[in-house]
């Protein structure tokens, strides 16, 4: 006999983004257009960087929220995820398991593309100048990516399910998906999921701006990031993190949580095409999207927003959009296909967990962010990506896409919470 799936309802969100230190700061900023580029600060970014621009998280103080040997002893990229972790946790009204709930019944997961790299840098520099004696003793519990769901899981007693995807641009997306299937097969009740990124760091711009994978407008930061405009020339790096409180449906509401929203489909694949392009026709992310919307019982006809990974690169919003339309068919014109990294720049593995925030609040309240900076339209990005401003419509189904290197596709649906 076939056993029902469990639903899956979203019951707390935490937000560390460019845009602002919580979710309705964040949202607010969203929705006004508000570009969250300027000049790097981070370090030093001289002319020898042919990219010198990002957008970084403004006026962050870790001592807020953790004693001074935690912040001495946690990464920049971890330090995020706890204070992401810790609003998520607040707003589903939780401190650790709830008394009916085994410890080992609530797990988390937290992506990163690349974990500590500030502190990998920092020890390498160490290293060189001063030789191996003066590398630091937390050196590597500070950088592996997986540290973050670690800590976040000691702060909160959580004895579940505990470990980091790491799939590039794609990492929290995957972390997010990956919760949803231990809830649905009753492998846990709830979930913390999300992401965390602080990459801004010479190595990172350095490396990425190598590829010519980086806007080069140095002299317009707030303008770099332009998805679907003709004129893009590269992502804008930006920072933050984003965690999501997972829970089994029946279960928040038996406690009278609130239900943000819900989460019914998640979608993956990989493009096995090549180490950072997408291939022309986008066969894995047309696959990604299907399989979401297959796994949500939806189809083209039920999607009203797509939060496009819509990356300001001259192959990915080309081929996303080809996506978009081989998915959605005649519907994909009648859908808003924004992208909100035009704002926030690209936070590399936790980019899939702050845009499906952005779908909740999508869904709760009935507007959808605008794409900033577009000036000039290109033949192949011919959809509405709402360019004129925040669009005021329903919206009771929201794909989120995310695509990264090594042609890793993961596409998560949001669906609007109605009540019982």
């Amino acid at each position: 006999m076939a056993v029902q799936q469990r639903r899956v309802a979203i019951t707390g969100m935490g937000v560390v983004s460019p845009l602002g230190l919580d979710v309705e700061s964040t949202w607010n900023r969203l929705l006004a257009g508000v570009p969250g580029g300027g000049p790097i600060t981070r370090f030093d970014a001289g002319p020898e960087f042919s990219t010198r621009i990002a957008c970084e998280v403004k006026d962050f103080d870790p001592a807020a929220h953790m004693n001074r040997r935690e912040v001495k002893r946690y990464d920049r990229f971890a330090q995020f995820a706890l204070v992401a972790a810790d609003q998520a946790m607040a707003s589903a009204g939780l401190a650790g398991p709830p008394p009916d709930v085994p410890a080992t019944a609530f797990g988390v997961i937290v992506g990163s593309g690349v974990g500590g790299i500030h502190t990998l840098e920092s020890n390498c520099r160490t290293l060189v100048a001063r030789g191996p004696g003066r590398v630091s003793p937390f050196f590597v519990p500070m950088f592996i990516p997986d540290i973050a769901a670690g800590l976040v899981s000691i702060r909160y007693g959580l004895q579940g399910p505990n470990y980091a995807t790491v799939s590039a641009c794609a990492s929290s997306a995957h972390a997010i998906g990956d919760a949803v299937r231990y809830i649905e097969r009753g492998e846990a009740t709830l979930m913390l999921a999300g992401g965390t990124e602080a990459a801004v760091t010479p190595l990172t711009i350095a490396g990425f701006a190598s590829m010519k994978a980086m806007s080069t407008r140095n002299d317009d930061p707030e303008g770099a990031s332009r998805p679907f405009d003709a004129g893009r020339d590269g992502f804008v790096i930006g920072e933050g993190a984003a965690c999501l409180v997972l829970e089994e449906m029946e279960h928040a509401q038996t406690r009278g949580a609130e239900v943000l929203a819900e989460i019914v489909g998640y979608g993956v694949s990989g493009d096995a095409y090549h180490i950072t392009a997408p291939p022309p026709e986008a066969h894995g992310a047309q696959h990604a999207m299907r399989a979401a919307l297959e796994d949500a019982g939806a189809g083209p006809d039920d999607v009203d927003y797509v939060n496009a990974h819509g990356t300001s690169t001259p192959h990915n919003d080309a081929t996303e959009t080809a996506a978009v339309k081989a998915v959605l068919g005649a519907r994909a014109y009648d859908v808003v296909v924004g992208s909100t990294k035009s704002m926030t720049g690209h936070l590399l593995g936790a980019a899939g967990a702050l845009e499906a925030v952005i779908c909740v609040m999508a869904c709760r309240t009935a507007r959808i962010p605008p794409t900033i900076n577009f000036s000039e339209p290109d033949d192949a990005c011919d959809l509405e990506y709402a360019h004129g401003g925040m669009i005021e419509r329903p919206v009771a189904l929201a794909l989120t896409n995310s695509f990264g290197f090594g042609g890793h596709n993961a596409c998560l649906a949001v669906r609007r919470y109605e009540g019982e």
